[in-house]
């Protein structure tokens, strides 16, 4: 089984929201709540990029081309992250990756498709 799988992606017109969903199964709560989860995406062609992060305390980071459009949160009762994702964009479209860390090791989703039709 894995350790994080992620959901929500899909075909969204431009102007468009998304909320992916990342969901650690195998994970016991306190592991969830100390680590450091983030979203990752990757285009056709194009390097892996760090899109948002959420470390143990809440405290947040993101990439400079989605600050006050994405959101990223988590649900410590679910072992769930989220990205929320308004006013989506042509240049938003790659697969998203959730991506967990810790001083034990890190995990990556399977990643799931985003698509943003212009």
């Amino acid at each position: 089984q894995e350790q994080l799988v992620e959901s929500g992606g899909g075909l969204v017109e431009a102007g468009g929201s998304l909320r992916l969903s990342c969901r650690a199964p195998r994970m016991i709560t306190s592991t969830f709540n100390s680590n450091k989860m983030a979203w990752y995406r990757q285009a056709p062609g194009k390097q892996r990029d760090l899109v948002a992060s959420i470390s143990p305390r809440g405290t947040t980071e993101y990439l400079d081309s989605v600050k006050g459009r994405f959101t990223i949160s988590r649900d410590s009762s679910r072992k769930t992250i989220y990205l929320q994702m308004n006013n989506l964009k042509s240049e938003d479209t790659a697969v998203y990756y959730c991506y967990s860390e810790s001083a034990y090791g890190s995990y990556w989703g399977r990643g799931t498709q985003v698509t943003v039709s212009s």
